[in-house]
């Protein structure tokens, strides 16, 4: 569940940023051929992109880790796995 929570959390940072961004009016500097019009600026749109890579390969080595944890316990609750484990 904490896996899913911090990708929800994630997924809603990151749908926030676009809605912030998006505003009616701008154009695509590559697509418009017009030189007088107000152009979306392309380095947030790069930055949420890059954002969304950077949340998928956490989210598979924290999925990997899991994997690992429940081959070597019987169980996944985290608390039973700290006291196992505590020195």
């Amino acid at each position: 569940m904490k896996i899913i929570s911090m990708d929800v959390m994630s997924t809603g940072v990151i749908s926030y940023y676009v809605m912030v961004a998006s505003r009616e009016g701008l154009f695509t500097p590559v697509l418009s051929s017009s030189k007088d019009v107000p152009y979306a600026d392309p380095v947030p749109q790069a930055v949420i992109l890059t954002a969304i890579v950077i949340g998928f390969s956490i989210q598979a080595l924290i999925l990997v880790g899991v994997m690992k944890l429940a081959r070597d316990n019987p169980t996944l609750e985290s608390k039973e796995i700290e006291k196992n484990n505590t020195p």
